[in-house]
């Protein structure tokens, strides 16, 4: 999710391999605080406004006017971006309590419209009022896996407060990567020796290496893949407070961080995307006009090449997993459906632990009960193939069997167009 990451490691080491979209559970800013503080990490006081009246409270409560107000959705440039009701910027400069209920009033329950949301935007249902504290320098710090080291690593910079893409682009240099071991973490002398290198000053050297310290602690403990402190800042009196922070927790790990994970805001992503992990579906859609319907996530990303080469387009990622039940695959129809652009459907799957016969149930069960008009193109390979044949061509319904797969792609993009 943080695009930062993948930018300050391309600095220092370019990637070879492309990356894969990741299911990372992220959280709200004023969630990450709150998890910041809980490790004795210090932050800003901030505190988090469900409604205009309770903005207007909250900022009465900090006992001075000088604060900053921030919609709280999951998307980078919220500074920059817009509301749908045209309303500019998700972050404003507050300097009266009426001053935050106006902005709230204005943020909540509309669609914050960023670079990183699309035109569809994302929206506010909760705003973060914080201190407004001048930082005499800023910072740049992130702990991460780092798949070319095969570990853990703290990549920070003195360029902080900008963009890190950015940083990484025309300061390479500016960017320190610092491996870190898994169990240990970053000793104090290690991270003593990080902040004078950054150029914390005297007095501010021993907060900066707690910091680095703590937060690699929240990393392993929770099992996060990514933590993004932009900016960490230096006051003029030594504190070194993390301003904004972004949190990415790993999804495999939800049956043992059962308390990160109820901070899950489902508003946040697509609702279409929620709805099919509920059937245990992977589902993530595109813009092309050929659905597809594929076991497994490596097949899936071959399949739209094949399309792509025969001149296709896929609308979406539809992986069904190795366990999908017929009810499973009908859903996957349903999802497919809901998008009018797409022209033609290919069903790819090769039986190992998925069988065939379970898919082709699901197929037959969708295409009477949707009653599917668009043209069905099925490839099944593997356990049950030829159970899952039969069936087919004794529903009688019309759908379009192949054996190769060049083939089957190739008749998918005709019929799309």
């Amino acid at each position: 999710m943080i695009r930062g990451f993948r930018a300050a490691r391309t600095a220092v080491r370019p990637l070879k391999a492309v990356n894969q979209q990741k299911r990372n559970l992220s959280i709200h800013e004023y969630q990450s605080v709150q998890l910041l503080n809980s490790y004795g990490i210090p932050t800003p006081k901030a505190l988090p406004a469900f409604s205009a009246s309770e903005a207007e409270s909250v900022a009465k409560s900090f006992g001075k006017d000088e604060l900053v107000i921030k919609a709280q959705v999951l998307a980078g440039g919220r500074g920059k971006g817009h509301f749908d009701s045209g309303f500019q910027g998700g972050v404003q400069m507050v300097d009266s309590p009426s001053q935050a209920k106006e902005y709230a009033e204005k943020m909540l329950g509309h669609k914050l419209i960023t670079k990183q949301t699309g035109a569809a935007g994302r929206i506010c249902n909760a705003v973060m009022l914080a201190e407004r504290l001048p930082p005499q320098k800023e910072y740049y710090a992130a702990v991460l896996n780092d798949r070319s080291s095969g570990g853990p690593v703290l990549v920070t910079s003195s360029q902080g407060g900008m963009n890190i893409e950015d940083v990484a682009h025309d300061t390479p240099e500016a960017i320190i990567t610092t491996p870190l071991d898994f169990d240990n973490g970053i000793s104090k002398e290690q991270g003593l020796e990080l902040a004078k290198k950054l150029g914390f000053k005297p007095e501010s050297q021993e907060n900066a290496a707690d910091v680095f310290e703590k937060l690699y602690t929240i990393f392993k403990e929770k099992d996060a893949t990514q933590i993004e402190i932009n900016p960490l800042a230096e006051l003029s009196d030594g504190q070194v407070l993390c301003m904004d922070a972004k949190f990415g927790f790993d999804d495999n790990a939800d049956f043992r961080q059962k308390d990160v994970f109820k901070l899950r805001d489902t508003t946040q992503e697509d609702a279409q995307e929620v709805e099919a992990a509920e059937y245990g579906l992977n589902f993530i859609k595109l813009d092309g006009n050929v659905g597809c319907l594929v076991n497994g996530a490596g097949l899936a990303m071959a399949t739209m090449d094949v399309l792509s080469l025969h001149g296709g387009s896929p609308a979406n990622f539809l992986d069904v997993g190795g366990g999908a039940t017929a009810d499973a695959v009908k859903k996957a129809f349903e999802l497919l459906l809901t998008s009018k652009d797409v022209k033609s459907i290919f069903v790819n799957i090769f039986g190992g632990i998925m069988r065939c016969d379970v898919i082709a149930e699901g197929i037959i069960k969708a295409t009477k009960e949707l009653q599917l008009t668009i043209p069905l193109i099925v490839r099944l390979q593997g356990t049950k193939e030829e159970e899952a044949k039969k069936m087919i061509k004794e529903s009688g319904l019309k759908i379009y069997p192949f054996d190769g797969l060049d083939e089957a792609a190739a008749k998918a993009v005709e019929m799309a167009k």
